[in-house]
């Protein structure tokens, strides 16, 4: 399952380079979480830089973990978090509950490459977008290949493919035509998912058309890490080093969290790992 070393070592050289110059950042939409510091819009200059056009993958975090024995923070902890409907009953039944999302079990053994536990694997999911990967596992691989997490503004200028204040990284239709652009939940959460996407967890990279600089999946299936502190709010962590995150994941749904629009964003805590985020790269241009 494992990528050529060679071929992850040489992914700066893959980025897709988006150029420098301003764009408008932010939104007023009457829906925004106001607490998340997605508004006000406002013009933000950004130089040229590089970014993956997905999201690292389980077969080249595999091959980064071969090369250098890297052991992340969620082996470390012995723990992390799953989301429940991708568990048999008995391990449901059995791990914990966090308090206020008991769609999440506390699930011992969960790590990236057994990301729903023991018993689980992602030989059959090398181009699923790793997961159970926290701040400290993603810079760990970036250093490794010589590159780093997106900045914030770089993230949503990607995003955004060159529309101005669309809805969503295509446009300002969710599902154009009748046709899903992205891996999220359908039905009621999170009871019921419909799966009319096709995935109920993590979908592989590039299963969605792209967006108009050529990057996949930016809303929907995974959060993705930048390297901004977060700052409007407060989200528990053990360190105090809160992250942004970006993206929204598999998770998220208009009832709950319709964080996969173009310009919402969301906080984690730095070693928090779970089955919802991942992460892709930026390289200086």
């Amino acid at each position: 399952m494992s990528a050529p070393v060679e071929e992850v070592l040489a992914r700066a050289e893959r980025a897709v380079l988006i150029e420098a110059g301003a764009f408008r950042m932010g939104t007023e939409d009457a829906d925004r979480h106001r607490d998340d510091g997605e508004s006000p819009v406002r013009s933000v200059e950004v130089p040229a830089f590089g970014i993956d056009a997905t999201c690292v993958t389980n077969a080249e975090f595999a091959a980064f973990v071969g090369e250098t024995g890297y052991v992340t923070e969620a082996e470390e902890f012995g723990w992390s978090f799953v989301f429940g409907a991708l568990l048999e009953p008995e391990q449901r039944r059995a791990s914990r509950k966090p308090p206020g999302t008991p769609w999440w079990r506390a699930v011992d053994g969960a790590r990236w490459d057994r990301p729903e536990g023991p018993g689980s694997t992602v030989t059959e999911r090398g181009e699923h977008p790793v997961v159970q990967v926290s701040l400290r596992d993603a810079e760990a691989f970036a250093a490794w290949c010589g590159m780093r997490l997106p900045r914030e503004a770089e993230w949503e200028k990607a995003a955004r493919g060159g529309l101005d204040q669309a809805r969503y990284a295509w446009g300002d239709q969710l599902t154009p035509g009748g046709e899903h652009r992205c891996n999220i939940w359908q039905g009621g959460f999170p009871v019921r998912n419909t799966l009319e996407d096709g995935f109920l967890g993590t979908a592989p990279v590039r299963s969605f058309p792209p967006n108009g600089f050529g990057l996949y999946e930016v809303a929907g299936n995974v959060w993705e890490w930048c390297s901004d502190r977060w700052e409007s709010g407060q989200t528990a962590s053990l360190t105090g080093d809160v992250r942004v995150m970006r993206g929204g994941s598999y998770l998220c749904h208009d009832s709950y969290c319709n964080r996969y629009r173009v310009a919402a964003r969301s906080s984690t805590a730095a070693e928090d790992a779970s089955g919802n985020k991942g992460f892709r790269l930026a390289v200086d241009a």
